[in-house]
C-alpha cells in the first residue's frame, strides 16, 4: 500500500517511491477488524512472502522490480508484522478489548456494526 501518491504530492522528493509495507500490515489489521478476515490472512500471507531469505523485511517494496527497497533491514515493518500476526490470531479484535464492545459483521461484509456485550448472532 502507498502512504500517498508521490505523482501529485510535492514533498520535495522525486515521483516514486515502493509500497510502504508497514502500510500494508495496518490494512490487513483494517480487514480484520471489519471482519474480512480472508482477506485479512490473505495479504498477511502474501507480506510474509515478502521476507528475504533470513526473515527480514525493508521499508518498501517495488512492484515492478518485485523486491526490498528502501531503508533495511527496517524496524517498522516488522513491528506491523507482530502486531497484525498477534490481532489475526485472536478471537476478539483489539477495539473490542478496549472498548468493551464486540464487532459483529452485517449481512454486508463492507460494514461492521458494533454492540455492547459479548454473544451476538
Amino acid at each position: 500500500m502507498q502512504r500517498y501518491d508521490t505523482k501529485s504530492t510535492n514533498d520535495g522528493l522525486p515521483p516514486g517511491e515502493g509500497m510502504f509495507l508497514a502500510c500494508s500490515f495496518w490494512l490487513a489489521d483494517a480487514y480484520h477488524l471489519i471482519g474480512r478476515d480472508a482477506d485479512a490472512k490473505a495479504l498477511f500471507e502474501r507480506l510474509m512472502s515478502l521476507c528475504n531469505d533470513v526473515g527480514l523485511l525493508s521499508e518498501e517494496y517495488d512492484v515492478g522490480s518485485r523486491r526490498l527497497v528502501g531503508n533495511f533491514p527496517q524496524a517498522f515493518p516488522h513491528i506491523a508484522l507482530v502486531n497484525t500476526a498477534h490481532n489475526l490470531t485472536r478471537r476478539d479484535k483489539p477495539s473490542e478489548k478496549r472498548g468493551g464492545k464486540k464487532a459483529v459483521p452485517s449481512k454486508n461484509a463492507e460494514r461492521t456494526i458494533l454492540v455492547q456485550g459479548g454473544d451476538h448472532d
